[in-house]
């Protein structure tokens, strides 16, 4: 049984005081755990019901969302004690009032593991912190390499090499292998970079007459991409298709084909409602469903297998379907649970 310090330090006085609110939610089966977190404990116990806090910068984006409904579905589904914690008053990633939340949180109540979102390296430090406490770490939607992140057990993500793959299936079946298919990427980063490598190199394996047109940074900002596809469409006679690797996407390739009236076979990320239903009014052909839910579910079972003393495997892939308009209902359902959750 892997045993864990408790963290005794009281988080008053933080600089953000009375005027931070606490973005603390709590999905267990029972009361809330007031354990005080000043009496050191050696793992969870037989009978004991494992307690798990989830730190989430950005805490109410549509998508992180969706990834807190599939924590919470699966605490509930194991007896779990979770408790959320992020900003919620931020519009990008509130590294600092997000720890400072997790720490009033850990001094309050005994963990037995933390699952941190990873995806800000800024991040790194402190879950490296946390492990040097004795808690278990898990992250998810980011695969840091073995070792690169100390106190780092495990995580759960997409399989972004397959997904880039079954994109490309899906958009050069729909072209029948022919025309030009532009790629757009929200930023240069890891898992948008490899997504767009397994697309093209799927693309010329198995639809050899399509051409690619060099990758563009849409960015995020919705106006400035909408330009910038349009400009594509319009500086490339030829193009039947796009493949955006971003959340953005979708709305991004729907409305430039709105206004250059050039109907495109359009494949973006994520299952967000704006771009179901951008796939269910037939503006876009399909969406790749990055396991938002499912990645999340798995963090539970592994936070709660490790607070056991359990091995598991460090990487955790799961797979990004192609959903089209006959495969939107779950989906649906998820974003329904997700609303009702928060």
């Amino acid at each position: 049984m892997r045993s864990r310090l408790s963290v005794s330090r009281a988080v008053g006085a933080i600089a953000f005081g009375a005027t931070l609110v606490l973005g603390l939610s709590s999905c267990a089966a029972g009361s809330p755990d007031e354990t005080d977190a000043q009496t050191d404990t050696s793992g969870a116990g037989e009978d004991k019901q494992i307690s798990i806090l989830w730190v989430q910068p950005l805490f109410t984006h549509p998508v992180h969302k969706i990834m807190q409904a599939g924590f919470i579905a699966a605490c509930k589904d194991l007896d779990y004690k979770c408790d959320l914690v992020g900003n919620p008053s931020a519009t990008s990633y509130d590294i600092t009032a997000s720890i400072a939340l997790a720490e009033a949180a850990i001094a309050k109540t005994s963990y037995d593991a933390i699952a941190v979102y990873g995806a800000d390296p800024g991040l790194n430090s402190y879950m490296e912190k946390l492990g040097n406490l004795g808690y278990p770490i898990v992250t998810w939607h980011v695969l840091p390499e073995e070792g690169t992140v100390p106190g780092l057990l495990a995580a759960a993500a997409q399989d972004i090499a397959e997904g880039g793959k079954n994109a490309a299936l899906a958009l050069g079946a729909e072209i029948q292998g022919q025309g030009t298919v532009a790629i757009t990427q929200g930023s240069s980063n890891t898992s948008e970079n490899l997504m767009t490598e397994s697309f093209t190199a799927t693309m010329n394996s198995e639809y050899p007459d399509v051409k690619i047109l060099e990758t563009v940074m849409e960015g995020f900002d919705p106006v400035a991409a909408q330009q910038k596809a349009i400009g594509l469409i319009q500086a490339n006679p030829d193009i039947v298709g796009a493949f955006s690797t971003t959340g953005g996407g979708p709305a991004t390739w729907a409305g430039a084909q709105r206004t250059s009236g050039v109907k495109l076979t359009i494949i973006g990320m994520d299952y967000t409602r704006q771009n179901l239903d951008l796939v269910t009014a037939g503006e876009v052909f399909a969406v790749l469903a990055q396991p938002l839910y499912s990645e999340s579910r798995k963090v539970a079972e592994l936070a709660g297998a490790l607070a056991r003393g359990e091995s598991v495997d460090y990487i955790n892939l799961l797979p990004s379907p192609v959903i089209k308009a006959g495969d939107l209902e779950p989906y649906y359902d998820i974003l329904d649970q997700a609303e009702a959750a928060n």
